[in-house]
Order: C-alpha cells, then structure tokens, then sequence
C-alpha cells in the first residue's frame, strides 16, 4: 500500500498548561456507546515555507475499558530527516492523579507497518504501557517538523466507532506566503458540525461533544458519518520535488513528470521478456497473457522508498527480484503494456471497505493503493496488481464503486471504478440431499460465486485441503457436520468465478413427530441476527448488493412419502426481493431459493422495516417439511 503521512488522532496545541482530567468530569453524554473519551484533541500546524511545516500536537484520552486500549496509544509516525522533539506523556488515574510520566527516550523505534515492511522510510515511535487499572487517561504530547507539505491531514472528530470527543480543535497558521485553501465537509446525517473562525490570520476549526458512534449493526463507517475540513496548500514540496496543486490538471501533470516519469523505465530484458511471451489477437487478449504473466512473475511485499513513499520502484527492480508494493507492481504492469504498445494508466485511489472518493472541485494529495487503467474500445480494463490469485479485470469489493485519479502526461482524469449489479455478486448453490432415518442427511453440492462474492470465495485459493475443509465448515455453521471435504476447488481467473464441490455428512438435521420427519426446506443459508432498534440512532448501510440463487433436491428415505410442503413464497421489498419455490416428484423435492438484497445507505427511520424483511427471509429458509413412514 501507498506511504500517506498522518498524524492519526493526536492533535496539536501552541499553548500548553498543567491540568488534570479526572474521569469524573466527563459528560455523560460522552460515555454512551464509548471505550475512549478524547478529552482534549489540539493540533496546531505552522506553514512556514514551501519546504516547512510544523505541528504542534496535544492529544488527551481517557480510557474506559480494555477495548479503548488500542485507541489511546502514544505513537509518532515520522520518516527521515523529521526533527521530532518535546515528547511528553503523563498517565493519570480515574480521580486525576498522576501515576506515571515518560519522555521520548522511553519509545520504541518501529517500522510502520503491521504487516512487516521489506524496504521503507517510513517510521514510528511507540510507546508500551500497560494499564492496571480503569478509566485511566493519557495525555501526550509532542511537536514534529519536516520538510513535506503536500501532507496537510484532514480535521475529523475522530475515525474509530465507540470514540467521543469533548473538545477539538485544529489551528493553521500560514507564514509562508503561499494561497492555503480548505473546504469543509458537513455531516450529511447532522452528527456534529465544525465551528470556524479566524483569529489574527489564523484559521482555527472547533468540534465541541460529539457523542461515540456505537459499532451498530449495520451502521456506516464514521467518514460516512462525520463532518471534515481538508486543506492544500497551492504551492507544495515532497522530498525536495516542489509543485502546485491549483487544479487537478496542474497536480496531475507535477505527479507525472516527479513521480512517474523517472522510473517509466524499461530495459532490454523487459522488451525481450514481452517479445517472448508473443501476444496475438485483440487488445484484451494481449492485456490478459501479460497480466497474468505477471501474476506468475510477482509477489507483493511493502516498499515504502522513494520520494516519501509515492514513487515506484524501477520496473527492472521489479523484474529482477519479482516483488515489489502496489505502486511497483503497477509500475512494472504499465511497462510491460508500453512495450506491447498498449496504452495505460497508473491510477491512485483509496481502497477501503467504504466507498471513499477524490472531489472533483478540491485537488490535494490523497489516495492509499495503485491500480492500472487500460482503456479499449469495449470500456476500460482495471488490474489489481498486487495478487497472485485475483480474476484478469475484476476488483474488489474494496475499490469498486468510486473514483481514481487517472494519471497522465497531460494531467489527473477522474474516472469511476466498475459498480457491480446485485446479479454479478451471486453465489449458486446445487444440492442434492439425502434424507435419512436418524435424522442425519448426507450431501453433496456446487458451489459457485462471482463479483464481490467471489472476493470472499478467493480466500480458499491460499489454503491447504485441511484448511479448507475446516474453513468451509466454520463458514457453513448451521450444519451440525460430522464430516465435510472441499473437492475440485477452481479460480477461474479468465471469467472471474470461484468454484468448488462439497461432499458432507450432518446429524440431527430432522427430528422425530411421531412416525414424521420435520426438517427444515432450506439447509444451508445464512443465519444472522436481525433486532428492531425503536430508537435506532444512525442510518444503516447495506455495503454490497447480491443475489444468490439455490436449487436443493431432496431425496427421501423409500419407507416415507412427502406428506406436508408449505406454500410457496414471494417478499418484495425497496431492500429486495425473495422467492422460495417448491416442486414435488415422486420421493423428490425439489426447493428453489432466490434471494436479492440491493446495496444503500439508508435512513434510520426504515432500519426496522429491513429487519422485517430480512426475518421473513430467514423465517422462510427455515420453513418446514414434513415427510411420513409409510
């Protein structure tokens, strides 16, 4: 993943005096729904030249339970050649007291990566401690310059559910005589808004008690939910490369020529490596026997190198060793296609569970992840370059549905990303079960799965046969298995489709009624819970849309016959739609079951109106059948 400068939650303040936080004295309003009350968030950051940027930070945090842990933690991501100095942390009990105090000499000095990184400039300072007693609260403080300030971070209230804010606050002061522009973005549900105000040429933005956003079922992430200011500066350097950012044309064309261009290298191995592979037929013929080439060639590895962690590895390099970080692999793909003659894109975006997007009208430094572009005639083709075992154009449901900045030479395109329709996301299930008289039912089945579903299904490809075997059971827990086996697992990586058979033995799937067997018409689905909120607080968020679709043939024992099938059924709903079907022949049943539910954000008042719909559903999988001894 790409290297973005962040000073996460901490906050800065230009003015520091002695004070205590007793638990005590936080709103009440503030602890529901909350691990960590931020007490104090204050950053102050000082513009001093294109090539100078100070932040003063301030952060204070009471921790209210063991989960809030993670959340309060003292850490200083920073690279080379930052001067980082007046690094303090003080530790108080619930009344107050101070227990402990620690300086920068009592950090670690880390890596900032927690997958492990390979090469990288990028650093942190850390600080272990271990509480002994709860709420405590932590007041950090420390102040850090450095040379990049094209890095100006956004002022969130915070990024984490079951986190309050009492008092926010983010002041920037610009001596450097560059044209600072900022825009702020108000919480489109009305969860809390920003206060501004200039004091002496200086802009300060003010978050005043915002409550904890609970880690609801279903409920958005914050940055769907909370306000944020974002702030560029016109003018800008990264690692010494100085540029200007008053439109995305002009950004654009800054990134092609510092960033990309230095290493769109190629070599002569590289031209006698694509000359080997001789690509024939259309565009996207060509496109796929390199992508896949390449996918045989590489692996990913994190590299945070090179003009503060922006800048590709050389393709060669790439070649040569056969890793390289999202931004290489990319890099080497691109230079691959450019010695077929085949035009692409080095393309940033921002890879996340929830939809993130670059504004069109605000141009400033962002994005986590690299993916290529590849247009054609037919529409674009988009490669993830990081994976061994990902389809030929297909992403993930972490970077469909949003935007990309498109570099070129003339500049940033914004160009979206595919949105898959609920009936590209489908699972399909094929199964014929046996029925028999202990109430055990023996089976065998087709899986298949594609779109963001398939996503979920690739995990199987990185797994031994014991593992998949346990993986699938653990997946599929409505079962009571007493054996199951993963045969002919497939990646089809031409068509995107994950693919694999089933064969299972489950107990005390029917129970006894007399001389009857009652079991229920559908066995394997999914069993979540759904519970009505009569004062739900927040939206929910259907994140994928998908329609899966079940053909289940039951054969019964030749001493039964099918006494009692209940009626079909059809629910329809704005959320989605389902259908459950049931033929009988002879000592078979057949059961249909199809099930479509449409991605949204919707409004808080019809969350009770989805659990409906989701319990019919569920209360129909578990409809019952009812079959007698003869």
């Amino acid at each position: 993943m790409m290297k973005i400068f962040c000073v996460g939650a901490f906050s800065l303040a230009s003015i520091y005096y002695a004070q205590t936080y007793p638990a005590s004295a936080i709103p009440e309003g503030l602890k529901k729904n909350a691990n960590v009350v931020i007490r104090k968030d204050f950053t102050t950051v000082q513009i001093n030249k294109i090539d100078e940027i100070k932040y003063q930070i301030n952060t204070v945090t009471t921790v209210l339970n063991k989960d809030g842990n993670e959340k309060a933690m003292a850490y200083i991501p920073y690279e080379k050649g930052d001067n980082i100095s007046d690094v303090k942390v003080t530790i108080y009990d619930e009344s107050g007291k101070k227990i402990k105090s620690f300086s920068k000499s009592d950090f670690g000095d880390f890596a900032n990566n927690n997958q492990g990184v390979f090469y990288s400039d990028n650093r942190v300072l850390a600080l272990s401690y271990t509480p002994s007693q709860y709420p405590y609260t932590i007041d950090f403080s420390y102040q850090i310059t450095n040379e990049n300030t094209v890095f100006i971070p956004d002022f969130v209230p915070f990024s984490t559910t079951n986190t309050s804010l009492e008092n926010g606050e983010f002041r920037i002061i610009n001596k450097s005589g560059i044209e600072l522009k900022t825009k702020t973005y108000p919480s489109k549900y009305n969860y809390t808004s920003v206060i501004e105000s200039n004091n002496a040429g200086e802009k300060v933005y003010n978050y005043k008690n915002v409550p904890a956003i609970d880690d609801a079922l279903m409920v958005p992430k914050p940055v769907n939910i909370l306000p944020k200011v974002s702030f560029a500066l016109t003018k800008f350097n990264l690692e010494g490369k100085q540029g200007s950012i008053n439109t995305w044309k002009d950004f654009g064309a800054w990134y092609y020529n510092s960033i990309l261009q230095p290493v769109s290298v190629s070599s002569p191995a590289i031209k006698a490596e694509v000359a080997a592979l001789n690509l024939q037929g259309s565009t996207e013929e060509k496109v796929k026997k390199l992508y896949q080439h390449m996918q045989t060639k590489t692996r990913y590895i994190f590299v945070a190198l090179g003009i503060g962690g922006w800048q590709p590895m050389l393709p060669d390099e790439v070649q040569k060793k056969g890793y390289g970080d999202c931004k290489g692999l990319t890099n080497y793909m691109k230079t691959l296609l450019d010695e077929a003659g085949i035009p692409s894109y080095y393309s940033v975006i921002n890879s996340n569970s929830s939809e993130v997007s670059f504004d069109p009208d605000f141009p400033k430094m962002g994005g986590n992840h690299v993916i290529l572009m590849v247009p054609t005639e037919k529409g674009n083709i988009w490669l993830e370059n990081t994976s061994q075992q990902l389809a030929f154009n297909h992403l993930s449901y972490t970077t469909t549905d949003r935007n990309v900045l498109s570099v070129t030479k003339n500049g940033i395109d914004i160009v979206n990303t595919p949105s898959y329709k609920a009936e590209q996301n489908k699972e399909t299930q094929k199964l014929n079960i046996k029925l028999n008289e202990d109430n055990s039912i023996t089976g065998e089945g087709k899986f298949s799965y594609t779109g963001s579903q398939y996503d979920y299904c690739l995990r199987f490809a990185y797994l031994s046969q014991k593992e998949k075997n346990e993986a699938l059971k653990n997946r599929i827990d409505v079962l009571n298995f007493e054996r199951i086996e993963m045969k002919d697992f497939i990646n089809d990586k031409d068509n995107a489709v994950g693919k694999f058979d089933i064969d299972f033995k489950a107990n005390n799937y029917s129970k006894n009624m007399g001389s009857s067997l009652l079991f229920r018409a559908v066995p394997i689905f999914t069993n979540n819970f759904y519970k009505t909120e009569e004062s739900r607080e927040l939206p929910f968020e259907i994140g994928q849309s998908f329609n899966d679709e079940y053909e289940i043939n039951f054969i019964i024992p030749k001493n039964y016959k099918i006494d009692e099938i209940p009626n079909d059924v059809t629910i329809n709903s704005e959320f989605g739609t389902y259908k459950l079907n049931f033929v009988k022949n002879g000592e078979e049943l057949k059961v249909i079951r199809s099930i479509k539910v449409n991605k949204g954000i919707f409004p808080k008042e019809k969350y009770n109106e989805y659990v409906s719909f989701r319990r019919k559903t569920l209360n129909s999988d578990n409809s019952k059948i009812l079959i007698t001894k003869i």
